[in-house]
């Protein structure tokens, strides 16, 4: 081993106690050796039991049919969430709002994320019913096991706008090994052939069918013999393999405007294809912390006067790093969601 690996060594082995996930990043995480002995499995297992006892401790956060929807599903889905004037205002008034935008491409699709910091909110305070509803709350911190404020953008999906490969987006994939939130609140209606939302009921659940599939994924990834976005720690399945599994096929959320879906992204989603250059667009949430910690709360960064503020910084903070090394996300100016 050389000098510079047994520097980092202690460093490698901290992160097997975090969110890290890559078996490219860390030769510990990517271990073929200590994967087939059942390092990754044992993480995802510990992970899922911890994420269980925080959601006990916050279930009364939400009405019982929508925690017991959840735990059968992995997803919570509410039409007509807001009433209709409620809705109304927020719609025009996200629609209108120039703001700050970041964008990236992927195969033939940009998604382009505008931050919901204080300008934003200024900008559209029609947002306020949306974030005081308890039920958008309480299902983000049921959801995601922690009591936290997630980020949270007005996110567009504007599909076939190159003549490229497909969005790699559609393929069905777990986002990380453990329990993560993600929300979508339709500002537009979705179209099952344009790109919906689209998730295998069921899938969250750490089964031992998918213990053992995500024991020999982790072998594979740690030998190279994965996609590189699985290696990166994100791993794909196709549809064909669910039923040995034991699980359905996937959902297509084909919904109206002012459909809220909140679903736990350790389970498998895509997003759907589309036949046709479509744009979707909606109140995008996430969430994610380090899922080896017991406890709920505890989150500075959820403080009134930090929490609204973190992607603004967070973008300051890509942009002076882009001197130096290439950013995903490219500053795009001040964008309309629809505008092209």
């Amino acid at each position: 081993m050389s000098a510079i690996r047994r520097l980092l060594l202690p460093w490698w082995a901290l992160q097997l106690a975090t969110d890290a996930k890559s078996f490219r990043d860390n030769p510990l995480i990517g271990s073929p050796d200590l994967n087939r002995r059942g390092l990754h499995a044992a993480r995802v297992r510990l992970a899922a039991w911890l994420a269980a006892a925080r959601r006990r401790r916050l279930a009364r956060l939400v009405p019982a049919d929508l925690a017991a929807a959840f735990d059968r599903d992995g997803f919570v889905l509410i039409p007509d969430f807001l009433p209709p004037e409620q809705f109304a205002a927020l719609r025009d008034q996200a629609m209108a709002a120039s703001l700050p935008a970041r964008e990236v491409v992927q195969g033939d699709t940009i998604t382009r994320r505008i931050a919901l910091g204080p300008k934003a909110l200024a900008a559209i305070p029609a947002l306020a019913a949306l974030f005081r509803d308890k039920r958008w709350r309480g299902l983000i911190r049921y959801v995601g096991s922690f009591n936290s404020e997630p980020l949270v953008y007005i996110q567009s999906i504007l599909s076939h706008r190159y003549d490229a490969p497909p969005d790699p987006q559609e393929a069905l994939h777990a986002d990380t090994f453990h329990a993560t939130v993600k929300a979508w609140y339709f500002l537009t209606d979705v179209a099952e052939d344009e790109g919906p939302f689209t998730y295998v009921p069921g899938s969250h659940r750490t089964t031992p069918a998918r213990l053992a599939w995500e024991q020999e994924r982790s072998v594979r990834a740690s030998t190279g013999d994965l996609d590189h976005l699985s290696a990166r720690g994100s791993l794909r399945i196709a549809a064909s393999e669910l039923p040995a599994l034991g699980l359905p096929p996937p959902r297509a959320f084909a919904v109206p405007a002012n459909t809220l879906v909140v679903a736990d992204t350790n389970g498998f989603h895509a997003r759907g294809p589309s036949v046709r250059p479509s744009t979707r667009v909606e109140i995008w949430a996430y969430g994610r912390r380090n899922p080896f910690l017991p406890w709920t709360g505890f989150d500075p960064l959820s403080l009134p006067g930090i929490a609204e503020r973190r992607v603004p910084l967070y973008w300051r903070a890509m942009t002076l790093l882009a001197r130096w090394t290439p950013q995903p996300w490219a500053d795009v100016g001040r964008k309309r969601p629809t505008d092209e």
